[in-house]
């Protein structure tokens, strides 16, 4: 009961303050130290209202160490995707101001780690260059390709993917397959070219998602929907992929 009430009188005391503390996720290769944390504290007054306002502020005045990604500040490029008290979104999109007065973050979990909040995405990529991302029509007209606006509609909740990856870090089959299977974000981004009208290889589009490892490996556990930063619904998706798969 006494730690209860202190805990309540240090709440109280630094919500009058305007006082946040950020405890951060450090990590660096150069000397294989283990994994620690970082304590910052921020006034919530003399900063932005996001919690990249505020990463920034702390490398800009308080530990120039810290390396995190970032770059529009605005949920377009999807750069500083982070676990944030234990969900996975875009830092630029969430608010500081929270019930808690201790923000804690990591990087996306499940995830090689370069340094700090930064994780390794060459397997992403290289798993969204494999499903070839880019319209392929046999036409090869030399004009613009046509697009009536109720085909153009069936896109959208999709396009608006920004390959952030906060749903294929939430995913356990990504966590234990990510050699193997493709995971929502790319699976979602592979629908978006199936799904388009002026695109004419779905044909060989279903070709390279076939095997039970890149595309079966989806257990519907929706994570990633209920992550998506996007307000996506990568879940959706991979059943209508899997849907066209069974009808063929």
């Amino acid at each position: 009961m006494k730690l209860f009430k202190k805990i309540t009188f240090q709440s109280a005391f630094y919500n009058h303050l305007n006082l946040k503390f950020f405890r951060i996720y450090r990590w660096t290769p150069i000397d294989q130290k283990q994994s620690r944390f970082s304590v910052h504290p921020i006034h919530v007054k003399n900063c932005g209202p996001m919690i990249l306002d505020a990463l920034i502020k702390i490398k800009d005045e308080q530990d120039s160490s810290l390396a995190f990604r970032r770059s529009c500040r605005e949920g377009i490029c999807g750069s500083c995707s982070m676990n944030i008290n234990g969900v996975n979104t875009l830092a630029c999109l969430q608010p500081i101001k929270t019930n808690t007065d201790i923000i804690t973050i990591y990087p996306l979990p499940h995830m090689y780690i370069i340094k700090d909040l930064i994780p390794d995405l060459s397997n992403f990529y290289a798993q969204y260059k494999y499903i070839k991302p880019w319209l392929i029509n046999k036409s090869f007209s030399q004009v613009e390709y046509l697009q009536s606006e109720k085909d153009r509609s069936e896109l959208n909740g999709i396009y608006e993917c920004i390959l952030c990856a906060c749903c294929s870090a939430s995913c356990p089959s990504y966590w234990w397959n990510h050699d193997k299977y493709l995971g929502p974000a790319i699976l979602l981004q592979a629908y978006r070219w199936l799904l388009d009208s002026r695109d004419t290889n779905t044909k060989n589009r279903l070709k390279l998602l076939k095997g039970k490892s890149k595309l079966f490996k989806c257990h519907t556990i929706m994570n990633c929907s209920r992550t998506c930063p996007k307000s996506l619904n990568p879940g959706k998706a991979i059943a209508s992929i899997k849907h066209s798969m069974n009808c063929r």
